[in-house]
Parts: C-alpha cells; structure tokens; sequence
C-alpha cells in the first residue's frame, strides 16, 4: 500500500520560501501571480494492513509540524 501526505502551512502562517518564488516568478517576467504557498508531498510505502490511523499518527508524530502545518493523507 502507498500513502501521500501533504503537508502545507496553515492559513495566516508566512510563508517566506513561497514568496521568494511568487518574487522570482515576476522577476523572470511571469506577471499575475499573486501568491504562493510551497508545501512538501511525502510518500510512503506500506506493508499491507498498515492502517490510515497509523498514517495519521505518522503525521501528527514526526512529519508534520500540527502548530503550524495541516496535512491530508491519500492512500492508495
């Protein structure tokens, strides 16, 4: 089984590396864009019964930082 997790900054947290692309995207002529938020995707591969509950314990453990972060978790 694989897992994707999302993890992004919460809403009102700044976001320094994502205006620094939503800067250099105008400077290289990209106009229109008027924020950007940058996030990171983990992947996991999973032995067969490893449950969403385990994948969330994961996250709210180690992968994401819950006072500043919000993840969503798709299993496939």
């Amino acid at each position: 089984m694989k897992a994707r997790v999302h993890v992004m900054l919460k809403n009102g947290v700044l976001d320094p590396q994502g205006e620094a692309v939503r800067h250099a995207l105008g400077a290289l002529g990209f106009e229109g864009v008027n924020g950007v938020r940058q996030g990171k995707v983990i992947e996991l591969d999973l032995a067969d019964g490893t449950s969403e509950a385990q994948v969330t314990e994961m996250c709210e453990k180690l992968l994401a930082n819950t006072v500043i972060e919000g993840y969503t978790v798709e299993l496939s």
